[in-house]
């Protein structure tokens, strides 16, 4: 009771403003699930739950309007130096109401249902994004633009990102895609399924998954992926010297060096930019272009 007690009170702030704004200055407009938010017809305080739509606000240029985010948002650099609200899964509310944000923005894949039904309790508006696909990314942050008040940011944004991304594709146009294997995670051994963006940001990239399931992140036992035989293995990290040494330590175990890929250590290692569905991901399209590829973008004499 006494939590309630304190959530109630640090939401009065937001209450009192919504209660004070009139009809006409608010605008309705439908998130990326279908919900129907009431917004403020100017944003002036906005809070990031998704690593993603911090570095979204970041490319539209209106981080001095991004008053809090969550411990995991540290690019740009500058993001990591925000008021913190807790993680992605696990938000502070008490934090939040405390920021009196005119939206909280979050991401369906990462942030939880019950995080947005709880900051609705509290009167503040939350946007969700849901893409599923890199054209569905960058849609996103267009439509995100528009909702924020920075139109031709947006505009801008997409029409560089395009570009970038039609010059790799004409690089690629007439090579064969290799076949790869994406790894979340080593144990219990995880990849990607056909519906997530990753999955597509592949297909960019000039590479296809070798799995075909329906789920978003499915758990395959090493002997699974062994005989699917990828020709590449593909992690995430930003530390791309510690991916190394860990395949290293793979390669002795058994199972794993039945793998090709092990075998002849084609590895290759992307920023965490391929996690984050926001204005890093033709980066991340590009990074693993030229790993899987070196020869389309070997430098000519």
């Amino acid at each position: 009771m006494a939590f309630l007690l304190v959530l109630l009170t640090a939401a009065l702030p937001v209450q009192a403003r919504n209660q004070k704004t009139s009809a006409t200055t608010l605008r309705k407009v439908t998130d990326e699930t279908g919900r129907v938010v009431q917004l403020p017809a100017q944003i002036g305080r906005i809070v990031s739950l998704a690593p993603s739509l911090t570095e979204t606000v970041y490319a539209l240029g209106l981080q001095d309007k991004l008053v809090g985010d969550t411990e995991y948002c540290d690019y740009p650099a500058d993001a990591a130096r925000k008021h913190k609200v807790g993680g992605a899964i696990n938000p502070n509310m008490e934090e939040i109401a405390a920021l009196r944000p005119d939206v909280v923005l979050v991401v369906k894949s990462l942030n939880r249902l019950e995080t947005v039904r709880a900051l609705e309790q509290l009167g503040i508006p939350v946007y969700s994004a849901d893409p599923h696909s890199v054209n569905g990314v960058i849609e996103s942050m267009k439509r995100l633009s528009e909702i924020l008040g920075a139109g031709p940011a947006g505009a801008e944004l997409e029409q560089k990102l395009r570009d970038r991304l039609a010059a790799i594709q004409a690089k690629l146009k007439d090579v064969p895609p290799k076949r790869v294997f994406f790894v979340v995670w080593t144990a219990p051994l995880q990849s990607i399924g056909k519906k997530t963006f990753i999955a597509d940001l592949l297909t960019y990239s000039g590479a296809t998954s070798v799995v075909e399931s329906q789920q978003d992140w499915p758990k395959y036992s090493l002997e699974e992926a062994v005989r699917l035989q990828p020709e590449y293995l593909v992690f995430a990290s930003s530390h791309s010297e510690n991916v190394r040494n860990d395949v290293e330590t793979l390669a002795v175990k058994p199972g794993w060096s039945a793998m090709e890929a092990i075998q002849k250590r084609k590895i290759a290692v992307v920023s965490d930019a391929i996690n984050r569905p926001g204005p890093r991901i033709v980066d991340a399209v590009e990074e693993l272009a030229r790993q899987v590829h070196p020869e389309v973008f070997a430098e000519k004499n």
